[in-house]
């Protein structure tokens, strides 16, 4: 039986959702399927960034497509995971509402820290290439315990978050998360890490849904669960970055 993933929009609970027993022929999810939804995903995420990137520095307000891709994108992201068979409608347009957002804040690192972005896509896609080898190869394996404690250090982390979004409200900070110090700088790497290590578990489920015989467009959903760990993953890399480059 499918263990837990880290990744939220990734769990043994979706399995549940598409309904009981395998499909088969072009009925049933593939591997490969998953890989080309994945490339279509993010060709209309990047689409969509270019797009707010450009925007951006030609002096047009992007605050709207920020504001409009977060929330556009979390309803979205919410609904395919509760709902996996909407993931072939909404999937693309989450893709569309992430990129845009993604473009905005790009865009405004790259103003701050020139060249930042690049570095992040770089060691992004180099980190993402690292691990489907070492999954391949069995370097990595995505036991029980190694998705329990991935699950466990992911949901620690969305907490602190969310205690930090709170508390930014009523104008308290939470030490360290979000400065150039050692500490913080530290605290974003072990996040990178955590980030990181779910795109193993990502792997396990899309494998595991092409074996068990799961539906034709849990395809569209595992692209979906690849490249919510990835923003994530690039997000974090930019926000390591810049405390460095800061010092």
């Amino acid at each position: 039986m499918l263990g837990r993933s880290g990744n939220p929009t990734l769990n043994d609970k979706t399995f549940d959702r598409t309904g009981h027993g395998s499909y088969s022929g072009t009925d049933r999810m593939t591997i490969n399927g998953t890989v080309n939804k994945t490339f279509i995903t993010l060709a209309v995420l990047l689409g969509a960034a270019f797009a707010t990137w450009n925007l951006y520095f030609k002096g047009n307000d992007v605050m709207p497509y920020v504001i409009g891709g977060a929330i556009g994108g979390l309803i979205c992201a919410l609904i395919i995971s509760f709902v996996p068979r909407t993931a072939p409608f909404l999937v693309p347009v989450y893709a569309a509402l992430e990129g845009a957002f993604l473009g905005a804040l790009s865009a405004n690192y790259e103003s701050a820290y020139g060249g930042i972005t690049m570095q992040a896509a770089l060691i992004t896609m180099c980190v993402f290439f690292a691990l489907l080898v070492a999954y391949k190869t069995r370097i990595i394996r995505a036991t029980e315990n190694f998705k329990l404690g991935v699950f466990a250090a992911t949901a620690g982390i969305a907490l602190v978050y969310l205690a930090s979004m709170v508390l930014n409200m009523f104008g308290v900070t939470v030490p360290y998360l979000h400065d150039s110090s050692l500490i913080g700088i530290g605290i974003s790497l072990v996040i990178v890490v955590v980030a990181a290590l779910n795109l193993v578990l990502d792997f396990d489920f899309i494998e595991q849904g092409a074996d068990r015989g799961a539906p034709k467009y849990m395809e569209w959903y595992g692209a979906f669960g690849l490249i919510v760990t990835l923003v994530w993953l690039y997000i974090e890399i930019l926000r390591l970055l810049s405390k460095l480059r800061s010092r």
